[in-house]
């Protein structure tokens, strides 16, 4: 049964990217289930639990739009696990022992990791097709839990394309632009049935635009003989089309530089693409990472299209400082001299759990950045 809106997604002055730190004892169940010891039910029903604690404690702190926190989950990635086709997105992961046996604090943000996603790049074993729409299955658990809106997320075709292994596909796909038309058909499909269902918020990650400004990527890129500048617009038409003519749902997308468990991937500012990006991108709401210097100035925002809101990804989820009022404050002033204050809003820079053992900070620091961010958001807008 739909849910009744209780704010106006499009203009909300806070958000959540999309995944929460997941509590030990959901970790735990995976492991137990990776190693045979439970079975998947009992790893649901850990799931279950998980999810009803993470929505009242987001309910609690009146956030206006709730997420699951991608717990059933173990990478952001997942969401494009229910497609046919595609080998393994995990390759390389035997098992949920190998995710979590580092412990939490074993790593630095001052170091660019690479993405072990992106160094294993999928090869396709027949057309894409649609098994199961488990996001639809999460959606609605979640919706039940509460009266206000649940935002889901899903990994976007971007990502997807640059996951692709075009070389060792071709006999399934003479063209990536033939996979990504694929593509397109699968996830439109997801999107529609949520839409159906009620969900009328929908996240699109997005994290590989910021590769046509990084320079390891653009030669990464270079190298297989694509142009960059095409590929991205090949992206962006995807992007639109999955999304296209979609009634009652608002879209949401996220461009970050990289985010496992605290690590970066990329470098380079918006400035080379704000403007084919920010204006091509058909969403109404551009969830942008602000939090260091690696994302360069708030100059490119000019090109922040009237009618769309940039929400300021200012507060990191790489580390545990929780960020004063004050701080947030002057960075949304600074940002106000390029798009005005009606046109902006502010979250966490990423998700806190791009993957299953989370970034390097704790859940009660987690939350304790929520509050400042929806204490910012009172004190600017209301």
């Amino acid at each position: 049964m739909d849910r009744p809106l209780t704010v106006n997604l499009q203009s909300m002055r806070v958000d959540l990217v999309g995944s929460l730190l997941r509590p030990d004892s959901l970790k735990d169940a995976f492991v137990k289930y990776g190693a045979g010891t439970v079975n998947e039910s009992e790893l649901k029903k850990a799931q279950d639990d998980a999810i009803r604690a993470v929505v009242a404690k987001q309910a609690a702190r009146d956030l206006p739009v709730v997420v699951d926190g991608e717990f059933r989950r173990t990478s952001f990635m997942e969401s494009f696990s229910v497609v046919a086709g595609v080998e393994e997105w995990q390759a390389g992961v035997k098992s949920y022992h190998e995710v979590l046996k580092r412990s939490d604090r074993d790593e630095t943000v001052t170091h660019k990791g690479q993405d072990p996603i992106l160094l294993n790049r999928k090869r396709v074993t027949q057309k894409l097709k649609l098994v199961r729409n488990s996001l639809l299955d999460d959606f609605r658990f979640t919706q039940s839990l509460t009266d206000r809106p649940v935002k889901v997320t899903l990994i976007g075709p971007d990502r997807i394309q640059q996951c692709y292994d075009a070389d060792s596909s071709r006999g399934v796909y003479p063209s990536t632009a033939e996979f990504l038309r694929d593509v397109v058909i699968v996830e439109r499909q997801i999107i529609e049935q949520l839409s159906q269902a009620g969900c009328r918020y929908i996240g699109i990650d997005a994290p590989g635009y910021t590769a046509y400004v990084d320079p390891d990527s653009l030669a990464a890129i270079r190298s297989r003989g694509e142009d960059p500048m095409e590929v991205m617009e090949r992206s962006i038409n995807a992007d639109n089309e999955i999304i296209a003519g979609i009634p009652e749902t608002i879209f949401g997308i996220h461009i970050c530089r990289g985010n496992r468990q605290s690590l970066w991937h990329r470098e380079g500012h918006y400035d080379a693409i704000a403007e084919r990006l920010f204006a091509g991108l058909q969403h109404s709401r551009l969830l942008l990472e602000y939090d260091t210097e690696r994302a360069g100035s708030f100059e490119p925002l000019r090109f922040v299209p009237k009618g769309k809101i940039a929400v300021l990804g200012l507060i990191t989820t790489k580390v545990g400082r929780v960020e004063s009022v004050d701080e947030l404050r002057r960075r949304i002033d600074e940002a106000a001299h390029y798009l005005s204050l009606e046109q902006l809003a502010i979250s966490p820079q990423c998700g806190f759990a791009s993957s299953l053992r989370g970034n390097l900070l704790s859940e009660d620091e987690q939350f304790r950045k929520l509050e400042v961010m929806l204490e910012v958001a009172r004190k600017v807008w209301n």
